[in-house]
């Protein structure tokens, strides 16, 4: 490796992150509800993706822009932080253009509980007016609409203005555990039987991500 040159690291999480909805566990039900929504049409749609952390809210969330957008146009937020002024600003103005490829630009904003009040009031108002060839996506821990944002600004209208789509966090030991230990398995790190995966998901309250990461430490090998 030449000096200066940084190593490219990947996660197991990243490695294995689903592309497909066919490819998304557990999530049955609310993939269904996307199948729907994504067959009377991509763009000009905003969506709203909640559940607990690790059970596929980013990734269903990439699997949706992909539909109608080219990788290079589909911009993601890590946090609700990232959403200032001068970001919205340019948001609106990216909007009013095709993009080349799919023709498709989508909006991924993560941890959408963050969004603070002035930040709301925009995008209320972009809300109003998306664009055909445009899907904005919202992702958040947080379920319902009382107390969902820290300044106590009522959620409902920015809500009403979304397809909500709540994930599950019920009955994925098992599915999780069976995934975890098979990828665990092809990356030499499996040691234990499956009984030992179902405990790491129940410890891990069935976040995919962090049973991934245990993994990848090497605590699964005997």
């Amino acid at each position: 490796m030449a000096e200066g040159q940084k190593m490219k690291t990947t996660t197991l999480f990243e490695k294995y992150r689903p592309t497909t909805f066919d490819d998304v566990l557990g999530q049955e039900k609310a993939i269904n509800k996307v199948k729907l929504l994504l067959a009377r049409g991509w763009g000009g749609r905003a969506w709203w993706l909640s559940g607990a952390s690790g059970t596929g809210k980013t990734t269903i969330a990439r699997i949706i822009a992909g539909y109608g957008a080219d990788d290079f146009y589909i911009t993601e937020y890590d946090s609700a932080d990232a959403m200032t002024a001068a970001e919205i600003s340019r948001l609106e103005q990216d909007m009013c253009y095709l993009a080349p490829g799919k023709g498709g630009r989508a909006y991924i904003i993560n941890e959408a509980h963050g969004l603070r009040k002035p930040m709301i009031r925009r995008l209320l108002g972009l809300l109003e007016r998306i664009p055909n060839h445009v899907c904005i996506i919202f992702t958040t821990t947080k379920t319902g609409e009382s107390s969902l944002f820290d300044e106590q600004v009522d959620a409902h209208p920015l809500l009403s203005r979304c397809a909500k789509i709540e994930l599950t966090n019920q009955g994925l030991a098992k599915v999780f555990a069976e995934h975890c230990r098979q990828i665990a398995t092809v990356e030499n790190l499996n040691g234990k039987p499956l009984q030992s995966y179902i405990k790491l998901a129940q410890s891990c309250k069935n976040n995919c991500r962090q049973m991934l990461m245990t993994i990848e430490t090497g605590d699964m090998l005997l």
